[in-house]
């Protein structure tokens, strides 16, 4: 925090009987520069340039170029980020402890303090993406699932409670407890954060990044926070400041209010909808004007979640009386609460409803003309309002007729509609056919496997159902979106309480499941006496984490699924989620819609799509009557009642008063202990990574790169998805082999994600995506290649291939085409690289943060020259290159172009090495190596 103010932007704000030293953004008036209309998400910024000056990752020059931000500039200028904070989930959180681990390792190879290796920025990690809906619509279903839960993941969560132990600065979360999101939201969060330096308190606004798209929940409290790769966040803990473009910033104004019958969850669809459609990717969303006081903090959290879904970096709102009141609903101290307000009027980052700071774009919705509305059946963007439901299933059937070999499936869904991300889904691919009727009874199929008419079915305990095309199989009361929002949940409880007054009940065929992201929920519904009725239409509690939104839905009743196989239904899924991509929620499960929690209990108790909600009847009731969805429908004002009655501040308080202390079966782990890991050489989750492998004290000299061979030769749009090792491990995978010979059964091979700490599992599954396609094997999907050390040069997989190069010394090349590394930014998609022996990425061009992750791991990115590409110049991918010109970074140069020989052919490959900072940790092998050794230092 050793800034050289060049502005003399160093002050004191005195908020009660405590001084703080805070930096002032009006110190640059006296510089002529105009940041009092400056949107708010660049205010933050700016603070943040201030703070960290150091006159070389951030410069005066710096902050002037982005106090004196043109809006309708194209991004061209990178800054330095220095994130207050980093947030992990388990998937994404265990690789980056696995590092720290081994960085201690290290330290002590080289004779230094391990001690030393410790986050210098707080890092706080929820256990929360590993739960699966095993059981479900039981009263023990919470206590099966967490018990399956530890079964499946014993050595991950040992790791991490050494972790916990073992590192000053780093909190875990433990399982059970809640969504990443929701616990950030309700918590973890302090809107100005405050720290120590020199005996005197520094404040400043609190910013974070996550390792999960879903980060900007947040953002609804005025908090600056998106997702990263790994690699970034692990950059982050180390002290490391971030690089990024000054975005361009849309305006979003607000009007009005939402109409009775409308929940938050109708308003972030119209609003995803809205966005995408404007085309928000890599940019910063605000939201301001006179509709902003309208909108409850929940309501705001629940757009800023839904960020990923169209695109924004962050989808901000500023501080404002609601914010206050938020934090004082959720247990926050009266003095956190006065430092928030005082300091956001201090510097200019309190709401003014009547202010229009510039913005590069504006959009605006009057909030009143929001109608009921659902999103699908792939994409969260394809809203749908709710009275043309029934007719727009119709259509999504109908569109699917004799498409089959165009329609894409499983991640490319994921690939094409992915932004700044995290979690994969626990992908399978489906065998079924996407070839449906539109209407199974006008339009019937000669095939057997389309039925004329619903399959009938008897259940194990007798009950006997029909399901069909459109039948629900899974309604999921679910995610971080929703279930931080009481207003829907208790909304969702009041509907499911009057359905079982009514008589009717959930439809024997449809797996229903409430996953929270809080323990506060299923406080506040006891409270309200409510849990009851969700109970008795089988929306038990499953668990306290994040399920079916990420395929964690577990298996569908096993009567349905084997009528969903035997027929080719095409069933449906129902969700209070963020993210329905084909093949995400359930593998057997084509078409999946994302809704309010209330509208989630009105088709698990319809028990089909095929319904017009607004005139047929949900069932008939215990009187023979039939009963509608606006019979049992609850008023906003009847809700907004139950609410004030049930919810109290002291849920937070109590909720979230040892909330890194978990319960008996965490605490009663065994856990290693002391300051360096004792690694276990026989794990499948947590192993010793060989980053640090013979690393001297000091780097060698840069060298360049001399016949080098190509391991795969790629195409355009080549995403991070593509690359990383993702969802379920495929039994005849390379991944597959390791496991079996390390005795695992197929049954326990668990998903890549689950297994991101053992880095031999990772590189096989590197460039292994099912839909990649290397043109050095034509003909071929998935992780193949040639193996050019051979004289067949047979094809294998690309794992194969790279042991072969690596056991003989030859460095290798990837070739790619235009944007390669898109789509969500993953840490393994370059530590899988790396580890597969590649040295340098020639591509057209690079998605900015994959290009970066690349000389994290020591892997040179190259450019193509302008115009030209693998093709133009006749690159066929056989020939052997030489890269020569890299050397002169030995001399703190770095080059503009090198000189590529390859065979023939030769090029001036230019060199995207963007800053002083990548420079280094190129030099250095890595961010990691470079961040030792100044440790060492």
């Amino acid at each position: 925090m050793k800034s050289m103010d060049s502005f003399g932007a160093r002050s004191v704000l005195e908020v009660g009987e405590q001084s703080y030293r805070i930096y002032r953004l009006d110190a640059l008036k006296e510089e002529g520069l105009d940041v009092a209309s400056l949107p708010y998400g660049l205010k933050i910024l700016l603070e943040n340039l201030l703070r960290t000056e150091n006159g070389k990752d951030i410069t005066a020059a710096d902050i002037r170029a982005l106090a004196g931000w043109d809006p309708q500039a194209q991004p061209d200028r990178e800054i330095a980020f220095t994130p207050a904070r980093v947030v992990l989930q388990d998937f994404t959180g265990v690789p980056a402890v696995v590092d720290l681990a081994a960085m201690r390792e290290a330290m002590h190879a080289l004779g230094g303090d391990p001690k030393r290796i410790n986050p210098l920025a707080p890092v706080e990690l929820v256990i929360d993406h590993s739960v699966i809906v095993d059981v479900f619509g039981q009263a023990n279903a919470f206590e099966r699932n967490v018990e399956i839960e530890y079964q499946r993941n014993l050595e991950r969560y040992q790791f991490l409670r050494w972790g916990q132990q073992a590192f000053q600065a780093f909190k875990v979360v433990p399982p059970g407890t809640g969504i990443v999101h929701q616990v950030n939201l309700e918590h973890l969060s302090r809107v100005v954060f405050t720290a120590d330096d020199d005996g005197m308190k520094v404040a400043y606004p609190d910013t974070c990044v996550g390792t999960d798209s879903h980060t900007p929940m947040v953002n609804g409290l005025g908090v600056v926070a998106w997702g990263v790769g790994g690699i970034e966040a692990e950059a982050a803990m180390l002290g490391q400041p971030i690089s990024m473009l000054i975005p361009r910033v849309v305006g979003f104004k607000l009007t009005g209010t939402l109409p009775e019958g409308t929940t938050a969850t109708d308003l972030v669809l119209t609003i995803t909808e809205m966005l995408r459609k404007h085309r928000v990717v890599g940019k910063f969303v605000e939201f301001y004007g006179p509709g902003v006081a309208a909108v409850p903090l929940a309501n705001r959290a629940t757009i800023g979640n839904m960020s990923p879904e169209y695109g924004s970096t962050i989808s901000i709102f500023p501080i404002d009386a609601e914010t206050l009141r938020y934090l004082a609903f959720t247990g926050r101290s009266e003095e956190q609460i006065a430092l928030v307000e005082a300091y956001a009027k201090a510097q200019g980052l309190w709401h003014d409803p009547q202010a229009e700071p510039r913005y590069s774009e504006k959009l605006e919705l009057d909030l009143s003309q929001v109608v009921p509305s659902i999103a699908g059946p792939m994409r969260p963007q394809d809203r749908i309002a709710l009275s043309d439901a029934k007719p727009a299933f119709h259509g999504a059937l109908a569109s699917s007729i004799g498409e089959p070999e165009q329609k894409p499936h499983g991640y490319d869904k994921v690939v094409d509609q992915s932004f700044p991300a995290s979690d994969p889904p626990a992908h399978e691919e489906s065998q079924s056919s996407s070839a449906l009727p539109t209407d199974h009874v006008e339009q019937a199929s000669t095939d057997d496997s389309q039925p004329r008419a619903p399959i009938p079915i008897t259940f194990g305990d007798g009950t006997q159902g029909q399901i069909d095309h459109g039948s629900v199989v899974i309604a999921a009361i679910t995610s971080c979106t929703n279930t931080s929002n009481p207003t829907v949940m208790i909304a969702a409880a009041m509907l499911a309480k009057r359905a079982v007054e009514k008589g009717l009940q959930r439809k024997p065929w449809v797996k229903t499941s409430l996953a929270p992201g809080s323990r506060v929920v299923t406080d506040y519904y006891e409270r309200a006496g409510l849990t009851r009725y969700l109970d008795a239409l089988g929306f038990n509690l499953v668990g306290y984490g994040c399920t079916t939104c990420i395929g964690n839905s577990g298996p569908l009743i096993p009567e349905v699924s084997q009528a969903v196989t035997d027929h080719d239904l095409s069933v449906v899924s129902v969700l209070s989620g963020n993210r329905n991509f084909e093949g995400r929620i359930h593998a057997e499960v084509k078409m999946n819609y994302l809704m309010s929690p209330p509208l989630v209990v009105a088709y698990a108790l319809a028990g089909t799509m095929d319904i017009d909600l607004f005139n047929e009847p949900l069932g008939q009731g215990s009187d023979g009557k039939d009963v509608y969805l606006r019979d049992i429908w609850p008023t906003a004002a009847q809700v907004q009642e139950v609410v004030d009655g049930a919810i109290m501040s002291d849920m937070y308080t109590a909720g979230y008063a040892d909330v890194f202390a978990g319960d008996e079966r965490w605490r009663a782990l065994s856990t290693p202990e002391g300051e360096r890991f004792d690694w276990n050489e026989a794990s499948t989750y947590a192993r010793k990574p060989p980053y640090f492998d013979n690393m001297p004290r000091h780097p060698e000299p840069v060298s360049d790169i001399q016949g080098a061979r190509v391991l795969a030769m790629l195409g355009d749009s080549v995403t991070t998805d593509h690359i990383s090792p993702a969802g379920s491990i495929a039994k005849t995978s390379p991944a597959a082999a390791y496991l079996t010979e390390h005795g695992v059964d197929p049954k326990d091979f668990n998903s890549y994600g689950s297994r991101r700490g053992n880095h031999e599992v990772m590189i096989r599954g590197t460039f292994a995506n099912v839909r990649l396609r290397n043109q050095l094997a034509p003909g071929t999907e998935g992780g193949f290649t040639r193996d050019f050390t051979r004289s067949d040069e047979p094809v294998t997989t690309i794992f194969d291939a790279s042991r072969s190069y690596i056991d003989k010394g030859i460095p290798l090349v990837i070739l790619a085409g235009k944007e390669y590394g898109s789509g969500s930014s993953r840490d393994w998609a370059a530590k899988g690289t790396a580890l597969l022996g590649v040295r340098a990425v020639i591509a057209e061009s690079y998605e900015r943060i994959h290009r970066s992750n690349l000389l994290g791991m020591g892997v040179l990115p190259l450019q193509f020259p302008e115009g030209q590409n693998a093709a133009t110049l006749g690159l066929t991918g056989k020939e052997t290159f030489d890269i020569t010109g890299i050397v002169t970074l030995n001399q703190d140069i770095t080059p503009a172009t090198v000189r590529v020989q390859a065979d023939g052919v030769q090029f001036e490959a230019i060199v995207r090495i963007d800053t002083p900072s990548e420079a280094a940790y190129y030099r250095h092998g890595g961010i990691m190596q470079y961040v030792l050794r100044s440790l060492l230092d």
